[in-house]
C-alpha cells in the first residue's frame, strides 16, 4: 500500500504511457474509480495499432480451432457489453462464412459455430445459420463453385473513434490526456516514478511525478521499460498486419469470410457506404512500428484472397487506400504468426518498497474492457480507496441513444435542423451519437456550418474535433476521426492543411 500522506503534494495516481485503446480504456476506467490519472501519448490517440485493426467487435471463431475458448467467451461477452456501450459506432454485422471442404469439413464448421453461438451471452445477435449460396442474395457476386455457406454475426467498429471516445469519458472525469507527448524516461525515486515528459511539437520538458506507472505502449512496450531501467520476464512478438480498401465489390450490409489455401481467413467487409475493406495478413515484423506499411506482396496477396471466390476481378490498381499496423502479442513460440494467442498478459513489476510498473501485453481491441478493469484489479493493492469497477454498464459519450438507434437520432437531427442534409446528419449520428446535438447547437442554418472543406467536413465540425477530441493533424481529421480522407481531393486536402496551420 502507498503511503499517501509521503507523496508530493502535486503527485499523481497513474501516469499512463500509450494512447492506443488499452491505455485509453485504463485512463477512463481508473477515472472514474477517482484516481488521478494523467495519460501521455507520443502521436495521435488511436495513431498506430488501434487504427490499424478490421474494425470489428467479434469473438475471434477462428481461435477456436486452437483451442482458446476463454479468450473466445471472455470476448464474445464483451461484444454484448460494448454493442451497448458505443451503439453510434458499434453495430452488428452478418457475416457469411463461404464453405471450401477443401479448407475445412462442414462438420468441423457446424461445430464451431455451435460453440460460438453458446459460449458468450446473446441478446442482440442472431444465432448462426447455414444458407445455400445459388439461390441466396448473399451468393450473387460469388463465383459458381460457391455453393454452400454458413451465417453468423459479429459486430463492425469504428476503432479509432472508439479510443477517442474512451480518452473524452477520462477526461471529462478527471483525467489529463497529453497527445504529442513523449516519456522519454522514468525512474523510481523514494516510492514514486518520476518521469519525463517531452512536448515533441514545441520540444519543451517537464517532469511528472506518480504514484504507480502503467505501460500501455503497444508494440513500443519493451522500448518503455527499457527506458524505465526493467528487464522484462516475458517476450514479444511483433505481428503486421495490412488492409486495403477498394470500390464496394458487392450489394448488401453483410461481410464475407474466406478461407485461404494456407488455412488462413481474409474478411471482405463493407465499408464506409462505398466501399469494401479486405484483410489481414499476419507477417512477422521487425523495426521501427511507427514506418510500417503495406508491402506489394500483401497487396497481392488480399486481391487473389478476393478473386479466389467473387466474380469480380480484383488487381493492385483497384486499391484506394491501404494501411497497416503492429499487432503486439506475447511470445507462445508458435512459428506462425496467424496462429501466435491474442491472449494478453499484464505484468506487476515493484521491488519491496518501490512504486509499481504494470505492462499490458498482447490483447485484442474487443477486450479492451476487461483489460482495464484486470489492470485496476491488479493496481488495487496500492491504491485500496478506489472506487468499484463501473465501464459495464456505462455508455461512452453520444452512446446513449434514442430507441431506434442511430437512424432515429439522425431523424430527429433532420427535424430540429430541416435544412440539414440527409446524409450530413446520419454521419453526424453514427459518428458523434448524441453528441451530434451539441455540435449543431446553436445553429440556424447552413451558413452556421461554417465553410465546407469537403464532403460535409464544415468548419463548425474541424473546430469540434480541434476543440474536444485532440485532433493537430489533416490525418488526425480525415483518417483516424473520420473516414473522409477516402473521399478528399488534393487540393481540399491541401485547403484543410492550410487551416489546421500546417504547412
Amino acid at each position: 500500500m502507498i503511503n499517501a500522506a509521503k507523496m508530493p503534494a502535486d503527485c499523481v495516481d497513474l501516469l499512463i504511457i500509450g494512447g492506443g485503446i488499452n491505455g485509453a480504456g485504463i485512463a477512463c476506467d481508473a477515472a472514474g474509480r477517482g484516481l488521478s490519472v494523467v495519460l501521455c501519448e507520443q502521436g495521435d490517440l488511436g495513431g498506430a495499432t488501434s487504427s490499424a485493426s478490421s474494425k470489428l467487435i467479434h469473438g475471434g471463431l477462428r481461435y477456436l480451432e486452437n483451442y482458446a475458448f476463454r479468450l473466445v467467451r471472455e470476448a464474445l461477452c464483451e461484444r454484448e457489453v460494448l454493442l451497448h456501450k458505443a451503439a453510434h459506432i458499434i453495430r452488428p454485422l452478418p457475416f457469411v462464412l463461404v464453405h471450401d471442404a477443401r479448407m475445412r469439413p462442414a462438420w468441423m464448421i457446424r461445430l464451431g459455430l455451435f460453440l460460438y453461438d453458446r459460449l458468450g451471452r446473446r441478446g442482440i445477435l442472431a444465432r448462426s445459420r447455414g444458407v445455400d449460396l445459388t439461390t441466396a442474395p448473399e451468393g450473387a457476386s460469388l463465383v459458381e463453385s460457391a455453393k454452400r455457406g454458413f451465417i453468423y454475426a459479429d459486430a463492425r467498429v469504428d476503432d479509432a473513434r472508439l479510443v477517442v471516445l474512451n480518452a473524452l469519458a477520462a477526461a471529462e472525469l478527471g483525467a489529463q490526456i497529453l497527445t504529442r507527448t513523449e516519456c522519454t524516461s522514468a525512474r523510481r525515486d523514494h516510492g514514486v516514478w518520476r518521469a519525463e515528459l517531452r512536448d515533441r511539437r514545441s520540444g519543451t520538458s517537464r517532469e511528472i511525478t506518480a504514484r504507480a506507472l502503467v505501460n500501455a505502449a503497444g508494440p513500443w512496450v519493451a522500448g518503455v521499460l527499457d527506458r524505465a531501467g526493467v528487464a522484462p520476464a516475458w517476450r514479444q512478438r511483433l505481428v503486421k498486419g495490412s488492409h486495403i480498401v477498394v470500390p464496394r465489390l458487392y450489394e448488401g450490409d453483410h461481410a464475407y469470410v474466406l478461407q485461404q489455401p494456407d488455412r488462413r481467413i481474409v474478411f471482405a467487409i463493407p465499408f464506409e457506404g462505398d466501399y469494401t475493406l479486405i484483410g489481414t495478413t499476419d507477417i512477422p515484423f521487425s523495426g521501427n512500428p511507427a514506418e510500417v506499411s503495406i508491402s506489394r506482396e500483401e497487396t497481392r496477396y488480399l486481391c487473389s484472397a478476393l478473386n479466389r471466390y467473387f466474380r469480380a476481378t480484383l488487381t493492385e490498381d483497384d486499391v484506394v487506400w491501404s494501411y497497416a499496423g503492429v499487432r503486439p502479442l506475447l511470445d507462445d513460440s508458435e512459428t506462425d504468426p496467424a496462429s501466435i494467442s491474442r491472449e494478453y498478459m499484464l505484468d506487476v513489476d515493484c521491488p519491496e518498497g518501490a512504486a509499481p510498473l504494470l505492462s499490458v501485453v498482447g490483447g485484442k481491441i474487443t477486450t479492451y474492457r476487461v483489460i482495464a478493469e484486470s489492470a485496476l484489479d491488479r493496481l488495487r493493492p496500492w491504491f485500496p480507496g478506489m472506487g468499484p469497477m463501473w465501464t459495464a454498464t456505462a455508455t461512452l459519450p453520444g452512446g446513449d441513444l434514442p430507441a431506434g438507434g442511430a437512424a432515429a437520432l439522425a431523424e430527429e437531427l433532420i427535424a430540429a435542423h430541416p435544412w440539414l442534409p440527409p446524409p450530413l446528419a446520419r454521419r453526424y449520428a453514427s459518428s458523434y451519437g448524441t453528441r451530434a446535438r451539441e455540435l449543431l447547437s446553436g445553429a440556424g442554418g447552413p451558413t452556421d456550418l461554417g465553410a465546407d472543406f469537403g464532403s460535409g467536413m464544415h468548419e463548425r465540425e474541424l473546430a469540434y474535433l480541434m476543440n474536444t477530441e485532440w485532433a493537430q493533424t489533416v490525418d488526425d481529421v480525415l483518417w483516424r476521426r473520420t473516414k473522409l480522407g477516402l473521399r478528399f481531393s488534393d487540393d481540399e486536402r491541401r485547403n484543410l492543411s492550410r487551416r489546421m496551420g500546417q504547412n
